[in-house]
């Protein structure tokens, strides 16, 4: 109910900024105000989650990042709309931590990339329903297309934020800080936030994975923000074809969960990282090579994306949740995130910059990021060879 008509608004949403007369640098300025916003948003989650348990700030905060960002970007007229829509959204960071929290807590590490996976299947499953959005296109203009996915959106994620409130309970470390935590006040908080920067700093192992993920969230705030854009204008598909791509994708990836997945050695997942990463490198590469309208291209860079993204996420966000310690999730993620933020935070104005420049370079920056990824993993390998239960 949340990802299905996220899905399907999102292939459209850069074009619809664009149709509504925003320029590709603007795009990229709503873009890294999100994401500089939600700075405060993930500096303030850990403490919000723990303060107000779990669940309820998952379902205050999500109706107001996402139940009243759709509003606005379904009545959008204007930059200032976008903009407007970027500061209800940032808020979603606060969710996003509890929601982390509700995932892992109680909760064995061996199972996690179990869990993620399943989310990944869910969310690719949802990608077999894109084309629904390009057939809106072809029947209507695509702004008015846009327009209704967006109220499909606000309709089916506020009526899931509600069903799931009732549906979760507390964990039982929340329902604990909930209790330690009655009486907190920000100075002990930025005393734990400082404990926690110094205990990243000094855990080798732990800075190697958040560096991976912060590479891995850069490309992927660059490709969303500036792909379908780049079909639409560099390479000149229709705008109603692009959604058949994320279908694609979801074939793709379901075809792997299947069949390939369940063979992967657990015992080796770094390994088998390290060649998702390098596979969606090919895949830019490809893309950045495609002529003008050629199909099977693109096709082929689609299904190399899902099949290095199958790979990588599951493993990665497992990888991240186990490094971190129950009992100081929520302020140890809430730092992560800020972590992220602080280098991710430029990409759209970076890719916005660069795409003026060439729309090619955008994806040459992400090729950059997987190569990165890749030779800290194998940092990575090395120094896992020294502890127990090494890769």
């Amino acid at each position: 109910m949340f990802i299905l008509p996220y899905s399907l608004y999102l292939t459209y949403a850069s074009v619809y900024m664009l149709e509504l007369g925003l320029t590709e640098k603007q795009i990229g300025w709503v873009t890294s105000l999100g994401l500089v916003l939600q700075l405060f948003t993930s500096l303030i989650s850990g403490y919000l989650t723990d303060r107000m348990g779990r669940k309820k700030a998952l379902l205050l905060f999500d109706l107001l990042s996402w139940s009243v960002a759709t509003l606005l970007w379904a009545f959008a007229h204007s930059y200032w709309f976008f903009v407007a829509a970027a500061v209800f959204n940032s808020f979603q960071k606060v969710p996003n931590t509890a929601w982390y929290c509700l995932l892992v807590e109680d909760s064995e590490p061996k199972e996690r990339a179990y869990t993620f996976s399943a989310l990944q299947f869910i969310s690719v499953a949802s990608g077999l329903f894109a084309p629904l959005g390009g057939l809106l296109v072809s029947q209507f203009s695509l702004v008015a297309a846009e327009r209704v996915m967006y109220v499909m959106a606000f309709i089916s994620m506020t009526v899931m934020f509600f069903l799931r409130h009732f549906a979760l309970y507390e964990t039982d470390i929340g329902l604990r800080k909930m209790s330690e935590n009655a009486s907190l006040r920000w100075k002990p908080l930025l005393k734990e936030y400082g404990d926690v920067c110094r205990m990243i700093i000094r855990d080798r192992m732990l800075l190697i994975v958040f560096g991976m993920y912060v590479l891995y969230q850069f490309q992927l705030t660059m490709k969303n923000t500036y792909l379908s854009i780049y079909l639409v204008q560099a390479l000149h598909f229709e705008d109603a074809f692009i959604a058949w791509f994320p279908a694609i994708t979801s074939v793709a990836t379901l075809l792997l969960l299947f069949f390939y997945i369940p063979r992967i050695d657990r015992d080796h997942t770094n390994r088998y990282m390290i060649v998702g990463m390098l596979v969606c490198m090919a895949a830019n590469v490809i893309l950045i090579a495609a002529p003008q309208q050629s199909f099977l291209p693109i096709v082929i860079s689609t299904i190399l994306t899902a099949a290095g993204t199958i790979i990588v996420y599951p493993n990665l966000e497992a990888a991240v949740q186990n490094a971190i310690d129950d009992e100081r999730r929520a302020g140890v993620f809430s730092i992560l995130t800020v972590i992220i933020l602080i280098f991710v935070s430029p990409a759209g104005i970076v890719g916005g910059w660069t795409y003026s420049i060439d729309p090619r370079l955008p994806f040459a920056l992400i090729i950059a990021a997987f190569i990165l990824s890749a030779l800290l993993m194998i940092v990575y390998i090395r120094q896992s060879k020294a502890l127990p239960k090494a890769d």
